[in-house]
């Protein structure tokens, strides 16, 4: 205990002082914008490897990053240069990766003032068109993949630079602004979510050197505190098509029927509102909008709430209206429950609710733990608590989204599949696996990757049962899979009866694929892992599993558009790389004890690589149709997270004598993790 006490003293201490130096630096400031932002308009696109130039710009002295407003989905790699006739006055480059509608490139710090400077931004190898936005006319039949080549106009271009204020100074004037918009404004907002931090640090600490009898429901309270945390960080309808998931309760909520997916009409008076006061238009994809930021827009704010709003009929839920409706029906309870508040109090009180559902989740994913790496307690502590402390999950559960619902029952069917691996496959237990399966197909349509793995569990449970009792275990695996399967037999007949396709959105989405299978696989393949040679290019110029993947699983928070310097991602692949050697050692030390489990670990593999298949299909006929929005996000690899708990505990077993010290070590990397992604949140919307 004395190395455990030592290295948690030492990592927190250095968090501690990494957290100094960073609110020790200066924001950087805009000095200067060769255009009003607010009247920027999509000019045209262009494609891989052409360069866009522009003169007349005024590049002012101190300038060390340029941003100019070009958007992509996945932006290909860009380099800028400032030039003065022939001369090269300062440039730099970003890597690939972006997605926002402008893009920050670093360049080199100019020692003074220059008149007459053209910049010029050549655009990297990229099969999607790179749209440019600024002011002027854009053509007739301006569009995003139209493939015209800008027009007449000025691209819009800042010029920033290191403010004079560090964020020391600055702290009041973020916490003043942190506290307008919300459901109850005012500064106590900010010192909530500090309180929130420090509870989960004094309860992170007493997990990790004290044995606590009940360490499953404390690390459910960490998740808890961090989604709630998170929410109160993240603006309102800032999470990811948060929005659209609030329009669908809403009209759950106050007529009883379903968003219907072909509906032309907007969002709820009371919704368009607060979307309009809160200045969501201008925020969304666009970092260089904060969060409102004066009293007078809060006073607006409160009148417009206060003011009576016409009845909630039929809204238009975008993405949202095909989904499942269960995590939609659940939401409705809090929704209700609030409904004496206005919208702002709703909405807290139903990103709570997700709160405590990501609470659930991470309780199954320390149960799994515990059933998969039996004999070391410590271990399931450190593999929780790196669940619960994930920036990714902490977004997520800290709005209204139904991803937090598919991920605390794919956790739970995790846990029932590992715990039937060791102890048997009870009748009780095949039919609480059949219907978490079939909660999954009512929670979000995504469940669909992890189904395959979970039918061949139960059969694998089934077969390998003795002689004796095989037959009652087949026959409760049979029930089991009839169970799971009475949502889509249900979902099949009603699509019959109103004439539809059996499978609805599923069915169509099929019918939009185009190409050959080869060419799929191929896409799927590179969505996830380098391109093989022969391979058709499909992210010339992306090293998919390191720019979108690993770099999204670190963090990117709002809607794709806050996120950490390009340097902290370099920074994280070292102790990554260090954690998946100590994985693999504890692999290699124990590999006899993986033989006889080699059709559990078959099973989870399914899982994944269902999930995995799904994503990558979803993404496939996004690309090749236009519907849909992009599937690069790690959010929809969260079912997972069980596994990832599971290989941090891992980890920290790979370590030997060293093992309870590196899983301190390895929480207090991820809780770092999750509290620079929260500053960095907090910079982007209130700095």
């Amino acid at each position: 205990m004395r190395g455990v006490r030592v290295a948690l003293i030492v990592a927190l201490g250095l968090v501690a002082i990494a957290v100094g130096v960073l609110l020790s630096g200066s924001p950087p400031s805009v000095t200067r914008a060769n255009a009003p932002m607010l009247d920027a308009t999509t000019l045209g696109t262009l494609g891989g490897g052409a360069e866009i130039c522009q003169g007349g710009e005024l590049l002012p002295r101190e300038t060390s990053a340029i941003r100019v407003w070009l958007e992509a989905v996945i932006g290909p790699p860009l380099t800028l240069a400032a030039r003065s006739g022939s001369r090269v006055l300062t440039g730099g480059r970003r890597e690939a990766g972006w997605s926002t509608g402008s893009v920050t490139i670093p360049v080199s710090p100019t020692p003074r003032t220059s008149p007459d400077v053209t910049i010029c931004v050549r655009i990297g190898r990229t099969r999607e068109r790179v749209g440019v936005r600024g002011v002027g006319s854009p053509p007739r039949y301006a569009a995003y993949n139209a493939g015209h080549e800008p027009s007449a106009g000025r691209v819009t271009i800042e010029y920033l630079r290191p403010g004079n204020s560090s964020w020391w100074s600055l702290a009041r004037t973020v916490a003043r602004h942190m506290g307008l918009g919300h459901a109850l404004s005012g500064i106590w907002v900010s010192s909530l979510a500090l309180a929130i931090v420090a509870a989960i640090v004094a309860t992170m600490a007493l997990l990790l050197v004290r044995a606590v009898p009940a360490a499953a429901w404390v690390c459910a309270a960490v998740a808890l505190l961090n989604a709630a945390c998170w929410s109160l960080i993240t603006p309102p309808l800032q999470g990811i098509d948060e929005p659209d998931h609030v329009a669908y309760v809403q009209e759950l909520a106050e007529t009883g029927q379903l968003p219907s997916a072909g509906a032309s009409n907007e969002l709820s008076q009371e919704e368009s509102v607060v979307y309009e006061d809160l200045h969501q238009g201008p925020m969304r994809f666009n970092p260089q909008f904060p969060a409102m930021s004066s009293d007078a827009e809060q006073r607006q704010l409160d009148r417009d709430l206060a003011a009576r709003s016409p009845p909630v009929g039929a809204v238009n839920a975008g993405t949202a209206a095909s989904e499942p409706p269960l995590y939609y029906a659940l939401e409705t309870i809090p929704y209700v429950l609030g409904s004496s508040g206005n919208l702002l109090d709703r909405v807290q009180l139903m990103r709570l609710l997700s709160g405590l559902i990501a609470a659930v989740a991470v309780l199954l994913t320390f149960l799994f733990v515990r059933e998969t790496l039996p004999g070391t307690p410590w271990a399931w502590t450190a593999g929780a608590l790196a669940v619960a402390l994930m920036p990714a999950l902490g977004f997520v559960a800290g709005a209204v989204n139904p991803e937090v619902l598919l991920v605390a029952v794919s956790a739970a069917l995790f846990y029932l599949l590992a715990r039937a691996f060791r102890r048997g496959l009870t009748r009780h237990g095949a039919l609480a696996i059949g219907g978490l399966a079939a909660v999954g197909f009512l929670a979000k349509l995504n469940f669909v990757g992890l189904a395959p793995g979970v039918l061949m569990g139960l059969s694998m449970l089934a077969l390998r049962a003795p002689r004796a009792s095989r037959r009652s275990a087949v026959r409760a695996a049979a029930a089991a899979v009839l169970l799971a399967c009475a949502p889509v037999a249900l979902y099949v007949c009603a699509n019959a009866v109103t004439g539809g396709p059996a499978l609805g959105a599923a069915a169509a989405a099929l019918q939009l694929v185009k190409g050959p299978i080869p060419s799929e696989v191929s896409y799927i393949w590179q969505f996830y892992l380098p391109r093989l040679p022969g391979m058709w290019s499909y992210f010339p110029g992306i090293l998919t599993t390191r720019e979108l993947w690993f770099d999204g699983l670190i963090g990117r928070f709002g809607w794709d558009d806050v996120f950490f310097p390009a340097w902290a991602y370099s920074v994280a692949l070292a102790p990554a790389a260090a954690i998946a050697c100590l994985g693999v050692r504890a692999l290699v030390l124990e590999r006899e004890l993986l033989r006889p489990r080699v059709l559990e670990i078959a099973t989870y593999a399914v899982m994944a690589a269902g999930l995995l298949l799904l994503v990558g299909a979803n993404s496939f006929i996004s690309q090749h149709t236009g519907a849909g929005g992009p599937y690069w996000q790690p959010r929809y690899l969260l079912p997972l997270l069980p596994l990832f708990a599971a290989g941090m505990a891992l980890a920290a077993r790979g370590a030997g004598r060293w093992g309870p010290p590196a899983g301190v070590v390895i929480v207090v990397l991820v809780f770092a993790n999750d509290l620079f992604g929260q500053l960095q949140t907090v910079a982007r919307y209130y700095g």
